[in-house]
């Protein structure tokens, strides 16, 4: 389990605002590792809004500490800084990666990526309890609360991969492809793939051409 507990430059939970962080996110909690895991979960849920706007190939910007710092980010950095804290506890963790349709998107963000198919979506695996479980803290409360879901929970239990449909029963989200798990954040394979799959955002340079906003914002429009 070693590849799954070290710090990286990604996994940085020893950088010192993340230490900070993840203590005042612990005070009052348990130490039961289950407990300390759900508590992170919901941190990083609803405290990190979720915003793929702001995607860049950097790959500073894939690690746990930004995502933290900026206080907004999309599903892979905040998969990152759950695992981060996990590490820090000496709970193991992993990134999962998967292409994903998802069915309420924005008009707009489809029409940005020119398809309805989210390439690799991130969420991190967690031992606990003798066994990998499944978590994505990406999508916070008050956006679920906009696009008419469920915000998804996490029990340190059961996997928590996505809401399957809406409140009223509405077609949400689906996995339609598995890249698989990764000890590390496999930024060359992440940004070749989305690169692949949107050319079209992408400069003669390689840069991503990130237009400035936020899904919320879309949302409310």
């Amino acid at each position: 389990m070693d590849q799954y507990l070290k710090p990286t430059a990604f996994f940085d939970y020893e950088n010192s605002e993340l230490k900070t962080w993840i203590a005042e996110q612990l005070q009052g909690v348990s130490n039961d590792p289950v407990e300390q895991v759900k508590a992170l979960y919901l941190a990083v849920r609803d405290h990190i809004s979720y915003n793929p706007y702001v995607f860049r190939t950097d790959p500073n910007t894939f690690s746990a500490s930004h995502a933290l710092s900026s206080g907004e980010s999309y599903c892979i950095p905040k998969a990152v800084l759950l695992g981060a804290a996990a590490r820090s506890l000496g709970i193991p963790s992993r990134l999962g990666l998967a292409d994903v349709r998802n069915h309420l998107s924005s008009p707009k963000l489809i029409e940005w990526l020119q398809s309805d198919i989210f390439r690799m979506h991130g969420f991190i695996e967690l031992y606990l309890n003798g066994r990998w479980v499944k978590a994505t803290p990406a999508f916070n409360r008050q956006l679920c609360e906009l696009m008419k879901v469920a915000p998804l929970e996490f029990d340190g239990i059961n996997d928590s991969v996505f809401q399957e449909y809406t409140d009223a029963g509405q077609a949400h989200m689906e996995y339609v492809n598995d890249h698989g798990v990764f000890d590390d954040v496999p930024h060359g394979f992440i940004v070749t793939g989305i690169e692949n799959a949107y050319p079209h955002l992408f400069g003669q340079e390689g840069a991503a051409n990130i237009s400035q906003g936020s899904l919320q914002a879309d949302i409310e429009q």
